[in-house]
This record gives structure tokens, sequence and C-alpha cells, in this order.
């Protein structure tokens, strides 16, 4: 299919916001530039597609930097990225198209492995000071809320409904307080200072990748979205019966569920896109009881999925539901056997026929 002149210029420009946005992110953000920029992602799913893309092309090419800071392998490294099809950062976002602009890319790699350079040569000549800590910043939604921040070292943190973190940055560590929710992290590569999130009696530790954090109470579930991340209690949660093992390596696809700091005797294999749905203001469930769909529908809501019978708890749903289609939720139930529904305005009655 051909593309009109105007998408096109329309997609070049987001490509050209996308790379300003990337260089001014080399720096630590003002409030009023991460509320702009914050902003800017919220605008159009493109935004983020394009940044996320130029986030990735930058993790490859600063692996490059620490693995070999030669000047010949920086040189083909950057070649390289001329014949190499980007591909999303997120497993979630995998089934969208993206336009090839390897001119673009391969610009960025440039000036990446450019800046790459000065930094090391900078560093042999003249030893940068130590990084003051930067205070905690703080950032949460309200029930039914969302939120995509950038968060100052070029990470992006996405939030779902009635969610709250606090980061704040070391001089070798970026740390991440998960107060309640549920939370995807897409990571900048910075071997130097490991990215730690810790939620309830769960630690996460990653440097460059991509997972969600869902704290449950006194459960904590991190999913795997792209890399790596080692998972282990928390500090306050370390126990006897904890301390044996101090942590598990957790790859790409697969989940943990951390209770009260116990790590389970292996990692789970699950769908990513059912887990990070909700990214897409949706819910997504195989084989799943009614209780649960209902608990996690009720996150977003204005009004409360009640079931009063119990035999209806139990019963094994699937299916995809968007978060603010209410009348279509209540129209599956009705179409279930045995399952009557009543819609008052102070909730959503379902009991059995």
């Amino acid at each position: 299919m051909t593309t009109s002149t105007g998408d096109e210029r329309g997609r070049q420009v987001i490509a050209e916001e996308a790379a300003e946005w990337f260089v001014a992110n080399r720096e630590p953000l003002d409030a009023a530039q991460r509320a702009a920029f914050g902003e800017w992602l919220r605008r159009s799913p493109r935004h983020e597609e394009e940044y996320l893309a130029l986030l990735q092309v930058s993790r490859r090419v600063q692996s490059s930097l620490a693995e070999s800071p030669s000047l010949e392998a920086l040189l083909e490294d950057v070649r390289s990225e001329e014949a190499t099809k980007v591909s999303p950062l997120a497993a979630a976002r995998r089934a969208r198209s993206y336009p090839q602009r390897p001119w673009l890319y391969a610009a960025v790699a440039a000036g990446v492995a450019c800046l790459g350079l000065l930094v090391f040569w900078g560093r042999v000549m003249h030893p940068a000071p130590q990084t003051a800590q930067v205070p905690a910043e703080s950032y949460s939604t309200g029930h039914g809320q969302q939120l995509t921040q950038a968060l100052a070292d070029g990470s992006v943190l996405h939030l779902d409904t009635d969610s709250a973190v606090s980061v704040r940055y070391e001089r070798g560590l970026r740390q991440v307080e998960s107060e309640r929710g549920q939370g995807v992290f897409s990571v900048a590569h910075d071997p130097g200072r490991p990215f730690r999130v810790t939620a309830g009696s769960a630690q996460v530790v990653a440097v460059g990748t991509e997972f969600d954090v869902y704290l449950q109470g006194e459960v904590t579930l991190v999913t795997v979205v792209e890399g790596r991340v080692a998972v282990g209690p928390s500090a306050s949660a370390v126990s006897p019966a904890s301390a044996a093992r101090t942590s598990m390596q957790v790859a790409a696809g697969e989940q943990v569920r951390v209770v009260r700091g116990e790590l389970p005797a292996q990692a789970s294999a699950v769908d990513t896109r059912h887990v990070t749905a909700w990214l897409h203001r949706q819910i997504a469930f195989e084989h799943e009881t009614l209780s649960v769909v209902a608990a996690e529908f009720n996150r977003y809501s204005p009004e409360p999925i009640v079931i009063e019978s119990p035999e209806l708890a139990t019963l094994q749903v699937s299916g995809v539901f968007n978060v603010d289609d209410t009348e279509s939720f209540v129209a599956f139930l009705r179409s279930l056997k045995g399952v009557g529904v009543e819609v008052t305005p102070a909730r959503i009655r379902v009991f059995k026929l």
C-alpha cells in the first residue's frame, strides 16, 4: 500500500521530535521539561514507539562501548546499524508495524557512538567528579488513571491504575520504591548504575531491560517482557526461610510470584501480552476464575462488580476485555449459562439463576 506524502511527512516530524527528546534526556530534565515530555509521549502511541526504538539503538551501541572501547569496533558497530532492522522494545507492542527509517537510526547510533568516544577519552584525561544524589521524585495515578513518565536517566515508566512509586538516583544505583499497584519499567542501559525496584517483599535488579511489577498485598508478581532481571527478597523481607536463596534469574517471557519474601522453585512461562494488556487499557485472561477477572475489572470500573453467589466465583472464563467498556463485559456475563446480572447505580450484581 502506498503512503501519502502527508503521512510520510508526519512520520518524519514525529521521528525528528523523538530524536530531539532523546538528546534532551541525555541530561536530567527539570520539572517543566519532564511534564512536557510526558505530555508528548501520551499524545500518540507513535510518539512512544519512536522514542523506545531510539532507546533500543542507544542501548545496543552503549553495550558495544562497554565491551570494547576501541575506535575500530565502534565504527564497525555504527556501520552495521544501517543494515539492522530495529524491533520495538515491548513484546506487548510487537504486533504493531513500524516504518523503517535506517537513516534516522544510523544517525542516532553514530551520535551515541561519537558521544561514547568523547566520554571515554574525557574520563581518561579528566576523571569526572562524583555526581550528587538527586532527591526522590514521586509519581502516582488515581482510580482508572494511567501514566507514562520519562525518567531522568532515559528510562520510561508506565503506571497502571491506583499505583504509586518513588524514584531516586545515587552514584551507583537507580532506586524505585513501589508503594502500590502495577508498573512497567523500560530501563535505559547503564552497567554502572543498576536499576532496582523494591515492591513489597520483592526486589528486582536490572541493567537494561523491560519488566512488569504488580504489588498485590503480600504477593509481588514480576514479569520480564524483554531481557533478564534478578529477583530476590527485599531487605525488610529477608527471613531464615528466604535467606537460603537470595535471588534468581528471570528471563523474557517468564514470571515469578514472591510471597512474603519467599521465591518459587522456578519461574513460570507466561504470555507477556496478557500481563501487559493494561498498557492498551485491556485485561486479558485464559481460564481464570470469575472472581479474579472481576477484581481486575474493579480496578478501573466506577461501579464495582459484586459476585454474590460463591459457586460463580470459581467459574473459569477466558477473553480480552476493554476496561472502559463495562457494558460489553456485562453482556459477556449475561451470555454465561446460569448467570444473572443486575446493574444498579451503585454496583453490578452477579448471581446464579
